[in-house]
């Protein structure tokens, strides 16, 4: 059976498809972080804390107060239920609270 012959497809369809595919159309900055998180936080946790990058799903949160740390950690899920409601289209999976300066 002759196989059909397939036209190439040009590279700006392409890289847009994958733009689309990978979620990178959307791009979120800081400040988008920083709200959601002061949102879902509460004022007072967010203003101990400050949030890092994103990197596979996993949400970097710095706090200064390692009690802090421990409080935020007992309401992890809670936390990544709020910011998935803030963020749709980030899908959140996981936050890692570590010790720093949050200035």
């Amino acid at each position: 059976m002759p196989r059909k012959k397939s036209r190439p497809t040009h590279i700006a369809n392409v890289l847009s498809d994958l733009i689309a595919r990978r979620g990178f159309g959307r791009v979120i900055s800081g400040e988008d972080y920083e709200a959601a998180w002061s949102r879902a936080a509460g004022p007072l946790a967010a203003k101990y804390s400050r949030t890092g990058s994103l990197r596979r799903g996993t949400l970097e949160v710095v706090v200064s107060h390692s009690a802090l740390i421990q409080e935020l950690g007992f309401r992890r899920q809670e936390l990544i239920d709020a910011l998935n409601r803030e963020l749709p289209d980030q899908d959140i999976k996981d936050i890692r609270f570590r010790s720093g300066s949050t200035k």
